[in-house]
């Protein structure tokens, strides 16, 4: 079982992907690079979490990058500003099923945790999912903050992710909590979803370990 994960550099993603593994799963780790709507410690923090899960899995997960900054900029004009969020969901999650394809991968993992922050409600989740033809894989939804937390604290990931960075500046003032996936679809359509996913994909590089130190 070949699974690509979206990987930030958060708390929640690293620890999605080492129960993937652990699971028997070979990960594929893909960041989204979100410049220039965040900064450069972004990208460095989540290669350090490339490397700590190898150390942790005792696996060689590779790591590819894609860029995602002009995606976000697409969703802010074509888009009602409060889908910001939902929007961004969809177009990473189909960027990674086109390279999990092209790759041979069988699905995607996400590191969602049901209600955990205002943009991971079940209607959502939901209308972030429409018209996907493989599998989501998220294995934290029904986990809180402090089991996540503290698994993320034995693999050794934790003190990486909470490393200061600007976060993501295309958050808009109000996050949806309800999306109505008619108007989630509509919104895919004004941006071309498909074309977009498909242009990151084909950008995406394996980033080398020689790349990161």
């Amino acid at each position: 079982m070949k699974l690509v994960s979206l990987m930030s550099n958060g708390i929640d993603s690293p620890v999605a992907s080492y129960i993937m593994s652990r699971a028997g799963a070979d990960v594929i780790l893909l960041h989204m690079d979100n410049r220039p709507f965040t900064d450069d410690r972004s990208m460095e923090n989540v290669r350090a979490l490339a490397e700590k899960l190898r150390e942790a899995t005792g696996k060689d997960i590779p790591l590819y990058s894609a860029p995602h900054g002009e995606n976000q900029k697409a969703i802010s004009e074509g888009c009602d500003s409060n889908y910001q969020c939902v929007m961004c969901k969809i177009v990473m999650q189909r960027t990674a099923v086109e390279l999990a394809k092209r790759l041979g991968a069988s699905g995607v993992i996400m590191g969602d945790s049901l209600g955990q922050v205002a943009s991971q409600t079940l209607r959502n989740i939901r209308a972030e999912s429409i018209g996907l033809d493989l599998p989501i894989v998220r294995p934290l939804i029904g986990m809180d903050k402090t089991e996540i937390v503290s698994l993320a604290r034995e693999i050794g990931t934790f003190d990486i992710s909470i490393r200061p960075t600007d976060g993501c500046l295309a958050l808009p003032p109000k996050v949806v909590v309800d999306a109505d996936p008619e108007k989630s679809h509509d919104f895919m359509q004004a941006i071309d979803v498909r074309a977009l996913a498909k242009r990151t994909a084909d950008a995406a590089v394996l980033l080398r370990m020689r790349d990161y130190w």
